[in-house]
C-alpha cells in the first residue's frame, strides 16, 4: 500500500458526491475513482473532483484499497458481498442493512476475510460525543429528540428516506448513541408511531428501558416545522443538555452551594470530514473503526424492533 490510501466512491448522489468531495481533498488518501448506475452522474461527479469515472463496481473495486459505500439500503448487502470478494475495506451509510440477518452476514463476511467493515452514524463524530463518552459514563435517564422538515418530492421517486419508518431512516442515529452510552440491554420497549404522509411512520415516540435500568425516551419525526436534534443525558447529581445541530451544549451540576452550569467545550467541525478521516486512518493502522459493523447491527435491530411494536399497536 502506499502512503496515499486508494479510495473510492460507489454511489454519487446527493450524499455521496459529498464522500467523494471530501477524500479528493485529504492528503492521506487518494480518490482513484466514483461509480454510479447513472454513468452520466458518474462523469460528472468524477470530473469536478478530477478523478476517474468507473463503468464497471469490480474495476473500481480492484483500483481502490477501501471505499465508501452509498447505495440505497436495500442493496447494501448485494454490494458488500460482491465488493468483499475484491478485499475492499467499506466504510458502509447507515443503516447498515434491510435486515439484521443481511447485516450478520455482512459482519461475518468482513471477520473471515479480515476486512474493516466500519458504519455510516455520522452523529458519532458530532464534537460534543467526546464530551458525552467521557463525562456521561453511568446514565439513568435520556431524552432524544430529533425533528425535520418534510423531504423534498422527486420526479418519479418518493421523497428521500420515506421509503422506509422515521425509526430507520432518523431515530437509528439516536439508538445507535444511546446503546453507545447506556452499554446495556433493551428489557422493554413502549412505541407509537403514525403514518401522515408517507406509507410507513413519519412520526415515532419511543420509550426504552435497559437491563440496568437506564430509561431513554426517544421521539423523532420528519414533518416538523422546525429542526431539532438534541439530547439530554441524566446521571446522578449532573445532567449533560447538547444540541448536534449546534455541535454545542451545557453541563448541569450539583454542587454543595448548588446548580452550576458550565458550557460544554467541543471544536466545531465538519462530521463527514471526521467520519472520513477516521476511516481512512483505521485501514491504514488496522484498528478498531469508531462504529463497528457489530455495533450498526445491534442499531439496525432495535430500530426493528421498535417498528414490529408500532405495527402491533393500535394507532
Amino acid at each position: 500500500m502506499s502512503d496515499r490510501l486508494k479510495v473510492g466512491v460507489f454511489g454519487v448522489g446527493s450524499l455521496g458526491q459529498w464522500h467523494a468531495a471530501k477524500y479528493a481533498a485529504m492528503e492521506d488518501a487518494e480518490l482513484v475513482g466514483v461509480f454510479d448506475v447513472d454513468p452520466d452522474r458518474a462523469a460528472e461527479i468524477a470530473e469536478k473532483n478530477e478523478t476517474q469515472p468507473f463503468t464497471s463496481m469490480e474495476e473500481l473495486a480492484d483500483a481502490a484499497d477501501a471505499a465508501s459505500i452509498v447505495v440505497p439500503t436495500h442493496l447494501h448487502h448485494e454490494t458488500f458481498a460482491k465488493l468483499a470478494n475484491h478485499d475492499l475495506h467499506m466504510l458502509m451509510e447507515k443503516p447498515i442493512a434491510t435486515t439484521t440477518a443481511e447485516a450478520e452476514e455482512m459482519v461475518a463476511l468482513a471477520r473471515e476475510k479480515g476486512l474493516i467493515l466500519q458504519v455510516g452514524h455520522i452523529e458519532r463524530f458530532n464534537p460534543v460525543m467526546q464530551f458525552l463518552e467521557d463525562n456521561m459514563r453511568s446514565p439513568t435517564f435520556i431524552e432524544a429528540i430529533r425533528m425535520c422538515a418534510y423531504p423534498p418530492f422527486r420526479e418519479g421517486a418518493p421523497p428521500r428516506g420515506t421509503e422506509v419508518s422515521v425509526v430507520l431512516d432518523m431515530m437509528i442515529h439516536d439508538l445507535e448513541i444511546i446503546l453507545h452510552l447506556v452499554r446495556s440491554p433493551v428489557v422493554d420497549i413502549r412505541a407509537f408511531g403514525v403514518a401522515v404522509m408517507s406509507p410507513s411512520e413519519d412520526i415515532a415516540d419511543v420509550r426504552l428501558r435497559f437491563q440496568n435500568g437506564c430509561i431513554a425516551n426517544v421521539t423523532a419525526s420528519r414533518i416538523s416545522a422546525e429542526q431539532m436534534r438534541t439530547i439530554t443525558v441524566f446521571q446522578d447529581d449532573t445532567y449533560a443538555a447538547l444540541d448536534y445541530g449546534k455541535q454545542a451544549g451545557t453541563l448541569h451540576r450539583k454542587g454543595p452551594d448548588g446548580m452550576h452550569v458550565v458550557d460544554i467545550p467541543s471544536e466545531k467541525g465538519d462530521q463527514l470530514e471526521h467520519e472520513l478521516k477516521a476511516f481512512v486512518e483505521c485501514v491504514r493502522t488496522r484498528g478498531e473503526p469508531v462504529v463497528t459493523g457489530e455495533q450498526g447491527s445491534k442499531a439496525l435491530q432495535l430500530a426493528a424492533d421498535i417498528c414490529h411494536v408500532i405495527e402491533t399497536n393500535p394507532s
